[in-house]
């Protein structure tokens, strides 16, 4: 739809279907950026420095990695902005209630427990607490609370179940069978400070890159739930129900979506950021790049995948949403 080019000779280009963005260095065959030995630009001599395909391995491996890191750096930055900003409402992480045959009591919980961590991550209110249980459904759990004078460990695995959240989508998230006791005024407005909030943050963004790591071990295994795997038809509905909860609902889902995309280019398939990487990586400890014929075919295996997995995942949204299918 527009162009323009910049002082350095760089092109600049909004098409017509904004579903991403890529980099097509000069000297490039496609956007999968296999270099194109025809190329006029590789013949100048005044270009030819400049082109990606002569800069060094090193050099190559930064200039990919820059684009996931931008990813995680944006959504650093749009939490901890929000942090300071408005800082979080909590409750003290204390259980007011032990169900008789849960999880929970099989575990060793008893009413009173202060909950002081999940897997390692620091719990500051119960509803830390609730998300980590909930994120974590049919694997097991490491709790650490605090009884009186001492401190305990205990181990379960939170049992999976499937709710309706407030919009009708269905949600498989884990359940150990506890509750808590509330008053209207434990609900206390936390606001940490501007290094607090840096650890709170960088907390936050290793919480989501492990379970959205974990998310796709299962689903390459065969254990995953393929119902939370979506494309973009199921982002959009999202975002317009999130938007409903108000714009920092909103912010929030789109700093969850730059990371989870940024995650999503470090896999290690060929056409993805991971996949330059894989390559780079390989020629870094060989001394030398693999064969074009080698890189061609990983190219078209991870153009393949990729396209099946949007086939999937529009299905997944549309067809198999409507009626049922894989639930």
């Amino acid at each position: 739809l527009i162009g323009w080019n910049d002082r350095h000779g760089t092109r600049w280009k909004i098409s017509a279907i904004p579903l991403g963005g890529y980099v097509r260095f000069a000297g490039d065959m496609n956007a999968t950026s296999m270099p194109d030995p025809d190329a006029p630009e590789l013949s100048d001599p005044d270009l030819a420095p400049r082109l990606f395909v002569n800069k060094s391995v090193w050099q190559r491996i930064a200039i990919v990695a820059a684009g996931p890191i931008a990813n995680v750096l944006l959504t650093f930055l749009i939490l901890y902005v929000l942090l300071l900003s408005y800082g979080r409402e909590t409750v003290p992480a204390v259980i007011g209630e032990v169900i008789a045959g849960s999880v929970a009591e099989a575990a060793g919980f008893e009413p009173g427990d202060t909950i002081l961590s999940v897997d390692g991550y620091v719990v500051r209110g119960f509803e830390d607490f609730q998300r980590y249980v909930a994120t974590s459904p049919a694997r097991e759990v490491i709790i650490e609370v605090e009884r009186g004078t001492s401190t305990d460990t205990l181990r379960l695995v939170p049992e999976p179940v499937v709710i309706q959240d407030r919009f009708g989508n269905d949600q498989r998230i884990g359940r150990i069978g506890v509750s808590r006791n509330i008053e209207g005024t434990d609900i206390k407005l936390y606001r940490p400070g501007p290094v607090e909030a840096v650890g709170m943050t960088v907390d936050e963004i290793r919480f989501i890159v492990q379970r959205t790591a974990a998310f796709l071990g299962d689903f390459f295994v065969g254990r995953g739930d393929v119902q939370q795997l979506s494309g973009p038809v199921k982002v959009a509905k999202v975002s317009g129900e999130v938007a409903t909860l108000g714009i920092i609902a909103l912010i929030n889902l789109m700093a969850l979506l730059s990371l989870n995309i940024g995650i999503f280019n470090l896999l290690p398939v060929p056409m993805l950021d991971g996949g330059h990487l894989m390559y780079y990586l390989i020629e870094a400890v060989r001394g030398r790049p693999l064969s074009m014929r080698v890189q061609e075919i990983g190219f078209r295996f991870g153009f393949a995948l990729v396209l099946a997995l949007m086939v999937f995942t529009l299905f997944n949204d549309t067809v198999f949403d409507h009626f049922g299918i894989l639930r």
